[in-house]
């Protein structure tokens, strides 16, 4: 199948299955992109006020690692998907909330970070763009909760219903504008007090296809590093990223050649994701252009099941597709955050023998992947987003579910093989 096929595909498949941000990351309905638009409409009409009431002198303590020294402090990394997000609160797309017990079992299962995917809008007042002091204050248990375990968090703007990535245009630039600003000088100001552990992500996958669109989004991210650094503190000195278009490695590879202009060197990452081949990642039916890939990487093909082992996407193109990403940023002093990677867990389609050949294959992928991301300058954080399909932890029993799994990742990130 044709590249530009397969991303389509793609794109209907995370809408579908949420492996990145739940059921509302892509526009799901002509209803739902019309509330947005309107959002931003009602932007236009408005001028917020500042929210950086207080900024306070650049303090470096807690903050003496750049962004290529607080990097080689992380391995493996872990989402939190479709809790803070969820769009109608925290426990609308059926994960319960956020609890210590959960956070400390992440640490003790070996994971050093967290990404925090999280919505904002939807507790903001659309006439002054003032975010809910209730939400604010429980975003920042979390990552009080994070760090008091030990762990580095990544707390972003995630699809947040899609008021940037749906406005990537020269109409909507200055309204996206005033929100980033108003949104991210609130959310700085609020956990400004934490130390290195803490890292900003300005989005999530915003769609940038082409140079023009590359620039606007530009500006998103310009103001973003902007208005975190206008309040001072510690986020004077926060390591901050920013997503290459869509997220995609191709797309950013050739369309993503510079970096915010910032206040202090070497304090930014730039940010892919990982869903590749999306036959084995993400596809739950054969379709006429081709099947699901069942299995994964060498010795790990199916000699009755032959229909369904991969034809592209293993060992030599993961290889080249994060040379990329180390040739085009980590070369440069710029580590790259792979912010989400995965693939589906079949239990449901397959059993005996095949299953078993799928599990192990996806394991040594999962670890493949780690452990290539580590040696290229990329920091893994697996798409854990509660479904049985990508599940590590079973969030209500506060539990390991896929040990197999987490043993793979664990020891990727770790430079061991399985």
């Amino acid at each position: 199948m044709k590249r530009n096929a397969i991303l389509g595909t793609l794109l209907l498949a995370l809408t579908l299955t949420g492996c990145s941000g739940g059921p509302a990351d892509t526009p799901a309905s002509p209803t739902q992109t019309a509330a947005t638009m309107s959002s931003v409409a009602a932007a236009r009409a408005v001028k917020f006020p500042s929210y950086n009431t207080n900024p306070l002198p650049a303090d470096l303590t807690g903050m003496s690692s750049n962004a290529v020294t607080l990097a080689g402090k992380i391995k493996a990394g872990i989402n939190i998907g479709n809790t803070l997000e969820a769009t109608g609160g925290e426990t609308a797309w059926g994960n319960p909330q956020i609890t210590l017990q959960q956070i400390q079992l992440i640490k003790q299962s070996g994971f050093t970070a967290v990404r925090l995917p999280t919505s904002w809008d939807q507790y903001a007042d659309q006439r002054t763009g003032k975010i809910s002091d209730a939400w604010l204050a429980r975003v920042k248990q979390v990552v009080q909760w994070c760090v008091d375990s030990g762990l580095y968090v990544v707390v972003n703007i995630h699809w947040d219903g899609g008021w940037l990535d749906n406005n990537i245009t020269s109409s909507g630039q200055a309204s996206v504008n005033m929100k980033q600003k108003a949104y991210w000088e609130q959310i700085a100001t609020t956990l400004r007090d934490y130390d290195e552990h803490l890292m900003f992500a300005s989005s999530n996958e915003p769609p940038a296809k082409d140079a023009n669109q590359m620039a606007i989004l530009m500006s998103y991210y310009q103001t973003f590093v902007d208005a975190v650094r206008s309040t001072g503190g510690r986020n004077a000195y926060r390591v901050l990223v920013v997503q290459g278009p869509s997220t995609d490695i191709d797309l950013t590879d050739s369309l993503m050649n510079t970096m915010p202009t910032d206040t202090v060197p070497g304090r930014q990452m730039a940010e892919i994701h990982y869903y590749s081949p999306y036959q084995f990642a993400l596809m739950t039916a054969d379709a006429t252009w081709g099947n699901q890939f069942f299995y994964w990487g060498a010795g790990y093909h199916s000699t009755t099941d032959t229909a369904h082992n991969p034809t592209w996407g293993e060992e030599a193109y993961l290889d080249a597709e994060f040379a990329k990403m180390k040739q085009k940023f980590v070369d440069k002093g710029i580590p790259v955050v792979m912010g989400e990677f995965g693939a589906i867990r079949r239990s449901a389609q397959l059993s005996g023998a095949d299953l078993q050949l799928h599990l192990n294959g996806r394991a040594y992928f999962l670890n493949y992947a780690s452990r290539r991301a580590i040696a290229n300058g990329l920091l893994p954080f697996y798409w854990d987003n509660g479904a049985p399909d990508f599940a590590i932890f079973d969030r209500r029993a506060g539990t390991v579910s896929d040990q197999q799994a987490l043993d793979a990742l664990v020891r990727g990130a770790n430079g061991l093989g399985l």
